[in-house]
Parts: C-alpha cells; sequence; structure tokens
C-alpha cells in the first residue's frame, strides 16, 4: 500500500475514534465546507474538519493533490490554524494556513509550492462529502524488468515546451515538421516532434481523455508528422494534474498508454509533477513509473519511454528497470549560461548509468532562443554531445538563422554525441574554470573537449592526458573542420566557449 493510502487509512481509523469518544465541545469549522470558484491550481474542492474537545483534525482535499492533511491544527483567536506538508520547496518543508469564519462561510489562506490560496467556501453534506472525495488508485507491484529497445543511441528532435510552454496547438506542430525537413534537421539526425503539457482536454463518459480544441484531430496529427519521415511524441504525468495543471495520467494509466498508443505516438515524456505528493520516496516512484512502462509495453506500440523525475532517487540505477529509455537528471533548464553550465557540467547524470537504450537526460537544447551567444551556445552543444545527451531541440525552427542551424547541423559534433559506443565522456582535468574533457569512441578514436567557464579567455594546453591514446594519427577540429597529425600544443579558448577535436589512432 503505498504512503498516502496509509495516510487516507490513519485519517478513517481517527475519525471514527474521535467518533466513539464521549461528546465533547466541538468547533465551528467542523463538518464538510465546499469550494465551487476556486482557481484550478491547486484545485481546492473541499475541507472537513473534525473535533473533540482540543483535538482538531481534518485535510483540504485538492484536484492536484488530494487531501492535504491539517498539522498541529489548533484554534487561535478564532481562526483555525494549521501547518501542511509543502513540496518542491526545500527552504519551507510546511507552509502555515488559516481558516477564519464570517457569515456562516470559511475563508480558506495558505501557500502549497507556489500556489497562493485564498478561497470562501459554504457549508456541505455528508453526500457532498462522498461526491467530492478524492478517488486513490493503488500502485502495482514491481514486475520484471522491461528491456528497452528503441533508442541506441541518445534521441533526437524537438520538444514545445522551452519555447510555446503549454501554449502549442496543432497548426504549430504542424508547422515544425514541416521546418524540421525544410532546414535540413530531419536529414542531420532530428527525428522526433514532441508536444510537451498542454494538449490535453478532458475525459468522456468512459474515462478516455480527451485532446482540447487546440488539438481537433489527434491521429490526423500523428498522420501528418509520419508522413514527413519523422516520429511524434506526447507528453503526461502519473500525478492527477500535469506541470500546467492539465489532466494527468493517475487512475488511468493503462487506458491511457492504449489512447497514446491508438493515436500513432512513438514518444512520452512522464512528467512526476503533482505525482511528488503521491509518490514521494525511492519506492513509489519507481513503481509509478514501472506501471506506466509496462501498460506502454502491453499496446504492443513502440513508444521511447522518457522519464522526468528531476533525477531524484538515483533514477539511472532503475530507469531502465521500469522501461526508460532517457531520464532526467536535473530540474528544468533555462536559456542562459549560468543554468545551463550548472546543469551541463555538473548535473549531467553519472557516466556509468549511460549506454545504448539508457541515457542520462540533462533536459531539452535552448540553441535558438536567443538567451545566449553563439560562442556559449557551441559550449552548450558540444557539452551535450559529449555527455551522450539526448539533442531536443526547444525553439521555433521556423526562426532558426543560419548560425544556430549550422550549430545545430554540424555533423562532427552530432556523430560525437550518437556514436554507436554510447560512452558518456567526463573531465579527466579541472582547473578553476577551466575542464578538459574526453569521451572513447567506438573506432578507437577519442573526442576531446577544452571548455572554458569564465568570463575572460584563457589559454589551455592540450595534451593525450586522459585519452587512453599513446599517439595520434589525425586531428580533426569539431567545429572549424580542420585537419592535423598533431595536437596543438595549447588553444585559447573564448570565454564562455571551447575547442573541440576527434583524435583518431
Amino acid at each position: 500500500m503505498s504512503r498516502i493510502l496509509v495516510t487516507a487509512a490513519a485519517l478513517a481509523g481517527s475519525a471514527l475514534s474521535l467518533a466513539a469518544t464521549p461528546s465533547l465541545a466541538k468547533t465551528p469549522f467542523d463538518g464538510t465546507w465546499l469550494f465551487d470558484e476556486a482557481p484550478d491550481r491547486p484545485g481546492v474542492t473541499m475541507m472537513q474538519v473534525r473535533s473533540q474537545g482540543e483535538a482538531i483534525e481534518g485535510e483540504v482535499t485538492t484536484l492536484w493533490y488530494g487531501p492535504v492533511e491539517m498539522r498541529n491544527a489548533r484554534l487561535e483567536n478564532g481562526t483555525l490554524t494549521f501547518e501542511a506538508n509543502n513540496i518542491n520547496d526545500w527552504d519551507n518543508p510546511t507552509q502555515t494556513w488559516h481558516v477564519a469564519m464570517q457569515d456562516g462561510k470559511v475563508r480558506l489562506t495558505g501557500k502549497i509550492w507556489f500556489s497562493d490560496i485564498d478561497e470562501t467556501g459554504h457549508k456541505g453534506t455528508k453526500a457532498d462529502a462522498r461526491a467530492r472525495a478524492f478517488q486513490f488508485t493503488q500502485l502495482p507491484a514491481m514486475g520484471a524488468p522491461i528491456p528497452g529497445k528503441l533508442a541506441p543511441t541518445p534521441p533526437m528532435g524537438w520538444s514545445s515546451w522551452n519555447k510555446f510552454d503549454e501554449h502549442i496547438d496543432d497548426a504549430t506542430v504542424r508547422a515544425m515538421a514541416d521546418a524540421m525537413v525544410a532546414t535540413g534537421l530531419r536529414d542531420a539526425g532530428y527525428t522526433y516532434v514532441n508536444i510537451d503539457d498542454g494538449w490535453q482536454g478532458k475525459r468522456d463518459a468512459n474515462g478516455v481523455l480527451q485532446p482540447n480544441a487546440k488539438f481537433p484531430d489527434m491521429k490526423a496529427l500523428t498522420d501528418y508528422v509520419h508522413s514527413k519521415g519523422l516520429k511524434i511524441g506526447i507528453y503526461s504525468s502519473q500525478g492527477p494534474r500535469t506541470c500546467a495543471g492539465y489532466e494527468g495520467s493517475y487512475g488511468h494509466v493503462q487506458q491511457d498508454a492504449q489512447t497514446f498508443a491508438d493515436w500513432g505516438f512513438d514518444y512520452l515524456k512522464y512528467d512526476l509533477c503533482s505525482g511528488e505528493w503521491f509518490y514521494n520516496d525511492r519506492d513509489t516512484v519507481v513503481r509509478s513509473y514501472y506501471e506506466m512502462g509496462k501498460a506502454l509495453r502491453d499496446t504492443g506500440r513502440d513508444i521511447l519511454f522518457s522519464l522526468c523525475e528531476y533525477g531524484r532517487f538515483d533514477v539511472g540505477e532503475w530507469g531502465r528497470d521500469v522501461g526508460g529509455e532517457l531520464w532526467r537528471t536535473t530540474g528544468d533548464i533555462t536559456d542562459d549560461f549560468e543554468t545551463m553550465a550548472k546543469i551541463g557540467f555538473d548535473h549531467n547524470g553519472k557516466p556509468s548509468h549511460a549506454g545504448p537504450n539508457g541515457w542520462n537526460d540533462p533536459d531539452m537544447l535552448e540553441i535558438g532562443n536567443g538567451g545566449m551567444s553563439a560562442e556559449e551556445y557551441r559550449t552548450h552543444m558540444t557539452l551535450w554531445a559529449m555527455s551522450a545527451a539526448p539533442l531536443m531541440m526547444g525553439h521555433d525552427l521556423r526562426e532558426t538563422s543560419p548560425e544556430m542551424l549550422a550549430i545545430l547541423t554540424n555533423p562532427r559534433v552530432i556523430a560525437i554525441d550518437q556514436d554507436a559506443r554510447g560512452v558518456q565522456g567526463k573531465a579527466v582535468r579541472k582547473q578553476g574554470t577551466s575542464e578538459v574533457w574526453t569521451k572513447p569512441l567506438a573506432d578507437g578514436g577519442v573526442a576531446l573537449a577544452l571548455f572554458n567557464r569564465s568570463d575572460a579567455p584563457v589559454t589551455m594546453p592540450v595534451s593525450l592526458e586522459g585519452t587512453g591514446l599513446a599517439k595520434v594519427g589525425k586531428v580533426e577540429n569539431l567545429w572549424s573542420g580542420e585537419t592535423s597529425t598533431s595536437l596543438p600544443a595549447s588553444v585559447e579558448v573564448p570565454a564562455h566557449g571551447t575547442v573541440a577535436f576527434r583524435v583518431s589512432r
């Protein structure tokens, strides 16, 4: 039984225990309170309060997190005050909430994650409470590992989130597919056109999830993308709500997997989001991903499974077991050098976890979104290639400048990322803000990259140290294309820049 189910059972048991004790004075807040006009995030629907004398307990039911338990509930100057668990805010693991009474109604104020709550509720009945009660589901046990087969090299493609966030629609997805072909990105190896959050509508009477009005015909859309020689991906969450507040897969995992397969999707990004409330330890997180991984496999359609849980609980150790072929190692990237560098250099996952059909994912590419210089974007591309990271573009492909296109389609850099050996490169030397990385390649050669994280150019020595090579047969500069039979003694590396080579025996 998951932790949240245990909590629910405990709450129910406490209620029975209170009911069995001799009658004591009730608080004015006791009973069921309904919230009919609360915003969808976090979707407060109901509050229930029970008391016997000074002993007060209860919960606030939300669409995002189910019942939020009242902790240390007490009356202070006529106001009901309690603490509540607060996910994803490590500096404030709990928040204090208040309930005030006025004219027979309650005013509930508080905060959870980044949602401020200020809602007015009215009295409800036991029937109302039953109607609004959150419907829990139980996770299945782990079964046999689900071997991957769809990503022998890191997946390449495009995702809607970085540029469009939830403001994505059918026409834009089709336009991205068209641009992928017209710009030559498809021929450079970018295969997937992925719809992130914001496509979901409501469930029908049978529980089948429907797209919203921005996506009038999902099957027609997947057919269109496939007609371009591309594949197409979709997004969901194992929680009741996705990160943008749309319908998640909680309680409908098998049903949603079959819907995605029936529509013709080839890729699923599965984002923990509101599921963090329900699945908050290693066991439940792993089983929640296994549930969807098995459901996808049971559809009989090849659907690449992308795990998005921000690197928690050493995801690289178990990602393959749940059917994952890539797994996020960090929180969301943003289009600035500081964040990109922090993720790429310091939070790109353990190299031992990466290899064919299982990749550490430091999040999407920001190249082309305009927040960094061309030099910084070359560093971004080189660092992701050296890390054997998935290459998922995140800009408007229709607005790809020639300079950005040259970075994204550089065949020498892409070849390093897509090398069949599948080794994730790593730093072999670090000195201040300078780093030297190596990545062994399938042909016996090595990719060698020098990075300068500082704000000024630096001169860095170049050697075979850490490459495993005793001598050099050919050296190719990954960005200029120049070739030589020897490495230079040193190179000047621009501020926030890189110089990178392919070194052959």
